[in-house]
């Protein structure tokens, strides 16, 4: 039966369904309506809507059809259901009768669907994260395999000058990076409960909207009902964010391309990863890397339909709105899978290092640092960079490198050039000059190496057990300080103090339950420590300990603090993490407030350890 067929006096004709129902996509929104469903009927129970019979029934109902979704996902397409909501009402009837024809009281379709989009997209959004950090960490992996590698640098696809393999890999680490930011700022703003809102006007019924968010883990209720159920900024916005992260991994794929092509050749494609052609044997085709390229069209072009479909819609619902659903489906799993083959293709990828170190020495890629030779004798740059390609012409003239340029040639143009010249030419002297903040020199891209993955183990401790604490984990964070306090391993806080300082504290999260914490304080001078690190007894060696730290340092680095110290009796631990032992006497704040306090004062055995960001 329709869920709006009263009106009617004749059933829809079979061409209109065919056009306007919607199962046929929006089947796979099934287990977040059964979720949203869900909610809404202990909020109606809370309203006295329904007994508590009705409640249990209604709950264990909706458990069944849960169960058998996920045992079949495609199980709601066995149906001739207008959408998935129809679909949920109906089949729930038919598992525990006419009780079912309560669950819809006091809600909208409306509402209804714009809450369970919204699941739908921060769960999406959960997966996407980790196949972001999945990428970034097979990048970094290339980078570290590839560190002291050269290549050929490019402007205007023209040589330019030599840079790192390793560079050249940090640069997409940190495109993913900002991508893994803006999807994660993206389903934050999308946690917002329409649910409650009903049609367009609210609900008829005084429900609880702020419960419902909370039990739905959303962050608070939508403030106003017109909004909320013709919202869709939330669409636009991450299928912004997807195609912005398909044009990165568009570029990675045309770098790879070129740099596997026959013209270049400094990278080599694994067979596993590769394809042939059916009429040329010889024929090795990077057609996974062509793909990705070729789908970013599409992710794309599924961001301007939205775009198209939003701009002229008056409030509130209009049906326009179903087509929000079919592209952004789409366009979010072409990203996904975009995102796994690439991190599946880039460790079949290798370099080939001579010939990539022979062609960054190709091109002249070596006349800036002829330039910077002659800034060096006095010379002002302009000038320097007139003799430098003046230099650059008698070498082309005779058909030679600019370091293999007599002397009596190079002094003819500039007297001040001296024998000092040729090893300021050498490859890797031009590397090394290249030593300010973000260049190629092999010191910053060591140091840039270790960054990237320790901000890569930051964002994979937030995606997983570890978040912000709240003022709810209090008693939680309180036992367990009071746990290793009692060991000697932290010095005892009230409650109250927790409270105060609750904005300091992360914590680690498993089944609803706080079962580890940490701190970071910090000091007025700008250093920060961290703290009242702690796990439950039973989860120490699992990794948590290491996933607060990780992320309590990306809460440092987010607040412009360049050092961070720990003082511990597990200085191992610490070290792993990039830590390195330091002197404690160089932290007067540390020694002022805490240790001319502590009975351990004149026999302490913690060892000092800091770590600059």
């Amino acid at each position: 039966m329709s869920m709006w067929g009263g009106r009617f006096e004749q059933g829809s004709a079979e061409e209109f369904r065919d056009f306007n129902d919607s199962l046929k996509f929006d089947y796979v929104l099934a287990p977040f309506d059964i979720q949203a469903s869900t909610a809404w009927v202990n909020a109606l129970a809370g309203e006295g809507l329904l007994t508590a019979a009705e409640q249990q029934q209604l709950l264990s109902g909706l458990q069944e059809l849960s169960e058998a979704v996920a045992l079949n996902p495609k199980l709601p397409l066995q149906s001739d259901a207008e959408d998935i909501h129809s679909w949920v009402e109906a089949e729930l009837q038919d598992r525990i009768g006419h009780v079912a024809r309560k669950l819809h009281t006091g809600r909208s379709r409306n509402d209804l669907v714009a809450t369970d989009l919204r699941l739908w997209a921060i769960a999406k959004a959960k997966l996407l994260g980790e196949q972001i950090l999945a990428a970034i960490n097979t990048l970094i992996e290339f980078a570290e395999r590839y560190e002291n590698s050269v290549m050929p640098g490019y402007t205007h696809l023209q040589r330019a000058q030599p840079v790192l393999v390793a560079h050249w890999a940090l640069a997409y680490v940190e495109m993913l990076e900002r991508d893994f930011d803006r999807l994660t700022q993206a389903s934050d703003r999308a946690a917002i409960a329409p649910l409650g809102c009903g049609a367009l006007a609210g609900s008829g019924i005084a429900i609880d909207r702020s419960a419902i968010a909370k039990e739905l883990d959303l962050r608070e209720p939508a403030r106003n009902s017109l909004d909320a159920v013709s919202d869709r900024d939330f669409v636009l916005e991450l299928l912004s964010v997807a195609s912005i992260g398909m044009v990165h991994l568009s570029r990675l794929a045309e770098d790879i391309v070129f740099y596997t092509s026959g013209e270049a050749g400094f990278f080599l494609l694994g067979d596993q990863i590769s394809s042939g052609s059916s009429l040329m044997p010889q024929k090795k085709n990077p057609d996974v890397f062509e793909l990705i390229r070729g789908k970013t069209g599409r992710v794309a072009g599924h961001l301007q339909a939205m775009l198209m479909t939003v701009k002229g819609l008056p409030l509130a619902y209009n049906k326009d709105m179903q087509e929000d659903k079919e592209g952004f489906f789409d366009a979010l799993d072409q990203w996904q899978k975009c995102l796994a083959i690439s991190a599946y293709a880039i460790p079949f990828l290798t370099v080939d290092e001579q010939k990539a170190e022979q062609a960054a020495m190709l091109g002249y890629s070596n006349a800036t640092d002829l330039a910077d030779y002659l800034v060096g004798k006095g010379i002002a740059f302009r000038d320097a960079h007139h003799l430098s390609g003046q230099l650059v012409l008698q070498a082309i003239k005779q058909q030679c490198a600019l370091e293999e340029l007599p002397l009596t040639i190079m002094q003819a143009v500039c007297p001040d050039i001296h024998e000092d010249v040729y090893p300021a030419l050498a490859l890797s002297a031009g590397m090394n000059r290249r030593c300010a903040l973000g260049g190629t020199a092999p010191v910053r891209v060591h140091g840039a190496i270790r960054r990237a993955r320790l901000r890569y183990q930051a964002h994979a401790a937030a995606l997983t057990h570890i978040r912000q604490a709240r003022l709810t984990d209090v008693l939680a964070i309180a036992d367990l300080i009071r746990y290793w306090a009692g060991k000697g391993e932290h010095l005892p806080r009230q409650e109250q103090d927790i409270m105060q300082a609750i904005h300091q504290f992360a914590v680690a999260e498993i089944d609803g339950k706080v079962v580890g914490c940490g701190a970071l304080y910090v000091y007025g001078t700008g250093l920060a420590e961290i703290r009242s690190l702690g796990l439950q007894e039973a989860l120490k060696g699992k990794g948590l300990g290491a996933e607060i730290v990780q992320f309590l340092l990306d809460q440092a680095r987010s607040l412009g603090i360049a050092r961070v110290i720990a003082l511990t009796r597990a200085p191992a631990f610490f070290a792993k993490l990039g830590f390195e032992v330091a002197d404690k006497s160089r932290w007067p704040e540390k020694v002022m407030k805490d240790c001319e306090f502590c009975p351990r004062k004149h026999a302490c055995d913690e060892t000092g350890l800091e770590i600059r960001l």
